[in-house]
């Protein structure tokens, strides 16, 4: 086990690009929209192009760490670790006294990473969902929430289970607020958005 690659990849992950992009337009994406550094709440506030170079980056963190360690011939398990503590670096970043996204796009690098074909199953979920339903959280709940269940089936519980598992557990708990939001009916919808332009 590479703890240095480990700390690196934390590191690495706790880099918050959607706050970088959005003040290079001119905006705090802390405090407007839902408060958040995500490409959604980039996308919200700085446009389409920005929140998908921010989506683009965030799922760089997860990808790029465990491409790097697995170019350098580590084992999985540290291949794995590097790729969480990414994702962990995102959600609680050390530059953001710890307050940091919902990590959704850097799960996504992750598990383009591990298992691209259950990635693509939850893609599709995810954008079923939000389709249907209008909301980016209910897409992504769903999403995240497939992933350990698809790895249960396809590769048994393993490492790769434990750690869908993990992940998937956190990203629900970073979208407390919009499950509250959602049994509330205040959660912003696109499709209302749609409807006023």
């Amino acid at each position: 086990m590479n703890y240095v690659l480990i700390v690196i990849s934390y590191l690495i992950g706790s880099i918050p690009f959607g706050l970088l992009l959005g003040k290079l337009a001119g905006i705090d994406v802390r405090k407007a929209g839902s408060g958040n550094i995500g490409a959604t709440n980039v996308s919200r506030l700085a446009g389409k192009k920005t929140g998908a170079i921010t989506l683009l980056l965030d799922a760089g963190k997860g990808f790029l760490p465990m491409l790097a360690a697995g170019a350098l011939s580590f084992q999985i398990e540290t291949v794995m670790f590097c790729g969480a503590a990414s994702f962990v670096g995102h959600l609680f970043p050390l530059y953001l006294k710890f307050r940091g996204g919902k990590g959704v796009a850097t799960a996504l690098g992750v598990f383009l990473y591990l298992s691209p074909l259950t990635l693509l199953l939850c893609a599709v979920t995810f954008f079923a969902a939000v389709k249907l339903s209008g909301y980016v959280s209910v897409g992504s709940l769903l999403a995240s929430g497939l992933m350990p269940v698809i790895i249960l089936f396809n590769q048994g519980s393993g490492s790769y289970f434990y750690l869908a598992l993990f992940v998937s557990i956190l990203i629900w708990f970073k979208h407390k607020s919009n499950i509250i939001r959602l049994i509330n009916h205040e959660e912003k919808s696109w499709k209302k958005k749609d409807k006023t332009q």
